[in-house]
Order: structure tokens, then C-alpha cells, then sequence
């Protein structure tokens, strides 16, 4: 069983970073006919509302083929099971895993900040307040799924995290969203001032370009991947994304009920929100050597991934607590926005969420299976959250 074992080697100023360990993917010996997909198993997915590929709805802790909908085996050592020709995955621990690592690399890059205290304290508090990391684990899985090692995709997770950082700073200060919670705490500018918290945003944005541009330089990879990897998250932060998008939501906001078509919601998020977790995807498969044809199947993957994602954080917006959320829930119900509940309804959402985790798995076809099932059980992990 050929273990594919990462550790990545981050360049801050003239130092080269401590080695941090991912979770290896690791692959079947038994031969997989032609065609078809391993089976892995999801571990500890939630699933409310969504059903599976054969219309069997998941629970929380169960183990399912995320092919058949079907009930595993129990899991081995090390989370691997070999059933026949059916690997399964411990998607738990990887995501659990590259977390970790990802957070230390955060913790590593942002150390030792040649600028004021207070703004390498406000740069810090956001970055490292910890939160799901999807985007740096969709950036590793999109390189290993492409044969690329791990360590190469670690500084562009880290950019993606930064800039997904930047904009929720922003997005809660009182001239846009003012939202005085943000994952379980207060938000930057409550705890750290407005021009604080605008300045760590934009020190944010601009400290994850020159972290990728040092870090794929230690991690070996090439300048030319290196250099389409910014170009990806630059446009995805800019007017081709976040920033675009934000405007027209803020524009969208109070506006009468029915009179926000389903195209303009679609536009406000595919730039608001699902254009950063393509770049992000994108970028990893970049650094790990894809060609052309396999990115744009990791950017359909992923612009379907990035809709899903706001999607069912609309639905949670009307579900959820403000507790289980670790923001305030109900806000832009209340704020009057434009909404996927609001326009389809709340079953209408959900049916879409479907929608949306069927063309995302679609894209995945093909593949290798064992590369493919972070990805995979990525898709059900945001279909299936309940935070």
C-alpha cells in the first residue's frame, strides 16, 4: 500500500519552517475495474436533510458508501478498510489532520511581523480563531487528487484561508454586514477598533500573495505554477470575486421580496463566495502539476462546491442557532437580504443542495479513486454540515 506522506517546508523572511505532517491518502492494492469508483466511507458527516447518491438519507457518525449509499464495513487500523475492491477513508481524520497542519503553518507565517503590535494582534486573532479550513483542505486534496504532493499546496491553503479571513473582517464591520460575532467571539473591530480592523484586512489580503510567492519558493514548487496559482486568488479577491460580489449584495439588501431574480442571487455568490473556494481548489491542482483539462474539471468541481456552500449556509441561517453557528443566525433574514430560502423556500434550498452535490461528484468521475475521495467526502461534508 504506496502511502502518499507530505511535509512542507514554508519560507518566512530568510527561515525555512519547521516539517508539519498531513494525513496520507492511501491506496489499494486490489485491482478497481474499469469504470468504477472505490467506495469510501464518510466518517461523522451530518446529514439533516440531504440524501445519498441512492436516495438514502445519511445520519450523524454513520459509515457510508458515498457511491452506493450502502453501509460500510467497519473501519481497520488507521481508519482504512479493504472490502473486495472498496477502499474506505477516515475523511474525519484527514480533515482533522490538514487542519492542524494548516493552522501551523498560519501560526508559523504570521510570527515575528515587522509592523505595529496591535495590527500583527488583529491579523492574528482572525486568522487563527480557528473555523473549518474548507478552502486549504480543498487546495491539498485538489493537488493530491492530481498527483501532486501535499506540501506544495500548503502555502497557496494558506493564502485561500487568508484571504476568506480578510473578507469576513471586513464583511462584519459596521459599514457592511455589522455583525458583532464571528466564529463564537467577538468580531475584529469589536475587539480590536474599525481602523484596526480594516487595516488587518488589507495587510491580510496583501501578506497572502507574498506568502505564496515565498512559499512555493521553499516548497520547490515552479515559478510559472506559482505565478497562475496568484493569479487565480487574485482574481477571485478582487473584482472577479469577493469584492464584486459583495457589492451586489450589499446593493441587493432590502430589496422587496420576488424582486431579486435567482440570476442575480446566483451572481452575488458565485463572486461572493464560490469563486474564492474555486481558486482556492484551482490553485492546488496548479501547484501539483494538473493539466488544463483536469483543472477545469477541478473548477466545475469546485464553482458547484463554492454554491453549495452558501446554499446550505442560507438554509443554517434559518435552522440553526446562533450558538451552533458562532455567528448570529437569522441575520440576514432580518437585514432584509436576498437569499436562496428566501427565493426558493426552505425545501426548494434543500433540493438544491442535492442539485448541487450530484454536479459536483459528477466531476469527479474518472479520477482515481482513492486521490478523489477527500474530495468527494469534502462535497457530502458541506452538504451534510450543521454549523
Amino acid at each position: 500500500m504506496d502511502k502518499l506522506a507530505a511535509s512542507c517546508f514554508l519560507q518566512h523572511g530568510e527561515q525555512f519552517s519547521q516539517t508539519f505532517k498531513l494525513y496520507p491518502l492511501q491506496r489499494s492494492t486490489s485491482p478497481q475495474p474499469p469504470g468504477k469508483r472505490s467506495a469510501v466511507s464518510m466518517v461523522r458527516c451530518a446529514a439533516p436533510y440531504a440524501a445519498s447518491a441512492a436516495g438514502t438519507a445519511t445520519k450523524a457518525t454513520s459509515s457510508v458508501d458515498v457511491v452506493t449509499g450502502r453501509h460500510a464495513n467497519p473501519q481497520g487500523a488507521d481508519g482504512v478498510v479493504l472490502s473486495g475492491t472498496a477502499a474506505s477513508f477516515d475523511f474525519d481524520r484527514y480533515l482533522s489532520a490538514n487542519a492542524k497542519a494548516v493552522h501551523q503553518a498560519l501560526d508559523l507565517a504570521m510570527q515575528g511581523l515587522r509592523c505595529p503590535e496591535v495590527l500583527s494582534e488583529s491579523m492574528r486573532y482572525s486568522v487563527l480563531a480557528g473555523g473549518k479550513r474548507l478552502r486549504p483542505a480543498l487546495a491539498i486534496a485538489a493537488c493530491e487528487l492530481v498527483g501532486g504532493a501535499a506540501a506544495g499546496a500548503v502555502p497557496v491553503a494558506c493564502a485561500a484561508e487568508m484571504i476568506h479571513t480578510a473578507s469576513l473582517i471586513h464583511d462584519d464591520m459596521p459599514c457592511m454586514d455589522d455583525d458583532a460575532l464571528r466564529r463564537g467571539r467577538p468580531s475584529n473591530h469589536v475587539a480590536y477598533g474599525e481602523p484596526t480592523a480594516l487595516l488587518a484586512g488589507d495587510a491580510l489580503l496583501a501578506f497572502a500573495f507574498e506568502h505564496v510567492a515565498r512559499g512555493c519558493a521553499g516548497a520547490g514548487v515552479p515559478a510559472d505554477r506559482a505565478l497562475r496559482a496568484v493569479l487565480e486568488l487574485g482574481s477571485a479577491a478582487g473584482v472577479g470575486g469577493v469584492a464584486a460580489g459583495q457589492v451586489a449584495d450589499m446593493a441587493s439588501e432590502g430589496a422587496p421580496s420576488g424582486s431579486v431574480s435567482l440570476a442575480a442571487l446566483e451572481y452575488i455568490h458565485v463572486h461572493k463566495t464560490a469563486r474564492l473556494v474555486e481558486a482556492a481548489a484551482v490553485s492546488g491542482a496548479i501547484v501539483g502539476g494538473a493539466g488544463d483539462a483536469d483543472v477545469e474539471r477541478v473548477r466545475r468541481y469546485a464553482h458547484f462546491v463554492g454554491l453549495l456552500l452558501q446554499v446550505v449556509d442560507d438554509v443554517l441561517d434559518v435552522t440553526a442557532t446562533s450558538e451552533q453557528l458562532g455567528k448570529t443566525a437569522g441575520k440576514d433574514a432580518a437585514a432584509g437580504k436576498a437569499t436562496y430560502t428566501r427565493l426558493m423556500g426552505l425545501e426548494g434550498a434543500r433540493a438544491y443542495v442535492d442539485e448541487l452535490l450530484a454536479k459536483a461528484e459528477a466531476e469527479l468521475d474518472g479520477f482515481d479513486a482513492v486521490r478523489a475521495a477527500p474530495l468527494l467526502h469534502l462535497a457530502r461534508f458541506i452538504a451534510y454540515r450543521q454549523h
